[in-house]
């Protein structure tokens, strides 16, 4: 049988051959991708979860999640709706991203996220445009557990037919349309411009070049792991190809406790190896410095 019910079937089955989980909970908005996948969990996995969580953002939030839950229980879902409070830095979308990801995540198994082809695309462009470096463009994984996303290779006009094709009311989040964000301007005014300049196909080329990208990363990762021992002695590490060198150093920064690293920190603290003047230190978030002295380098808090 073919179908977008069909197809979104396929990848959620073979992301569960893939991973094997030992319990499984959907996480659900209530808009198609969510719901297409939290349909086809629901006949899959016997005892399945979902989660829907209430960012109380909007007026009306708590019917539109118990709404999805009770849809969620209809497709054979154990439900329950978790209501959040968005604060915190980095702006609303930040905020209420580090919220829903409390909130979900589990004490054990896998979260099933419904991100689509046009996410990933989404994702990768994002990424390009901040400069953030190759680990930004390589996009989302399918599997970063406990997060697992089985629709990165399904579009997202499949997910919106396989809801009409079951019946499935839809809700559509305000936000989804609201020029104010930059992920909105993306998919509505940018992808639909580079597919006509284009002539198509570039939400899927975009997700080639992000596993692309995270097939290298993983790579030289891989290699960076044989200089975790003593990565802060600037002698041991000079003359690695950039490229290993810095994932190097990231891996140890990030053993040290320093949090939010950026291309542009790991740049700077290259800086204090691939040309070295005797300058001063390099601040990081956390309120930690990285300083040079006696041919190491060392991680101290900000005084």
């Amino acid at each position: 049988m073919n179908g977008p019910v069909a197809e979104i079937r396929v990848a959620v089955r073979r992301f569960l051959d893939e991973v094997r989980p030992e319990a499984v909970t959907v996480a659900v908005s209530g808009g198609a991708d969510s719901l297409a996948l939290a349909a086809c969990v629901g006949r899959l996995v016997p005892g399945a979860c979902a989660v829907v969580v209430d960012h109380q953002l909007q007026p009306g939030s708590a019917d539109v999640a118990s709404r999805a839950a009770q849809q969620c229980s209809s497709f054979g879902l154990v439900a329950r709706v978790e209501a959040v409070e968005v604060a915190g830095p980095g702006g609303p979308e930040a905020a209420a991203r580090n919220a829903r990801y409390a909130a979900l995540r589990p004490s054990s198994g896998v979260v099933l996220l419904g991100h689509t082809l046009d996410d990933q695309a989404e994702t990768v462009l994002l990424g390009l445009g901040r400069g953030s470096g190759p680990r930004s463009i390589a996009g989302m994984r399918a599997f970063d557990a406990p997060w697992g996303r089985p629709l990165l290779g399904v579009s997202r006009a499949v997910t919106r037919a396989a809801c009409a094709e079951q019946g499935i009311e839809v809700w559509e989040d305000p936000h989804n349309v609201d020029p104010s964000f930059t992920r909105v301007r993306l998919r509505s005014e940018v992808l639909p411009l580079l597919e006509s300049v284009l002539q198509g196909g570039v939400a899927s080329s975009l997700a080639r070049t992000a596993a692309q990208l995270r097939e290298d990363c993983d790579a030289l990762d891989s290699l960076a792991e044989a200089f975790a021992g003593d990565c802060c002695a600037v002698g041991d590490i000079s003359e690695l190809p950039v490229a290993l060198r810095r994932r190097v150093l990231r891996a140890w920064l990030i053993e040290e406790g320093v949090p939010e690293l950026s291309d542009s920190h790991l740049r700077r603290v290259d800086s204090l190896v691939s040309e070295w003047r005797g300058q001063g230190g390099v601040w990081l978030p956390g309120g930690f410095v990285v300083r040079r002295a006696h041919g190491r380098l060392v991680v101290e808090p900000q005084s």
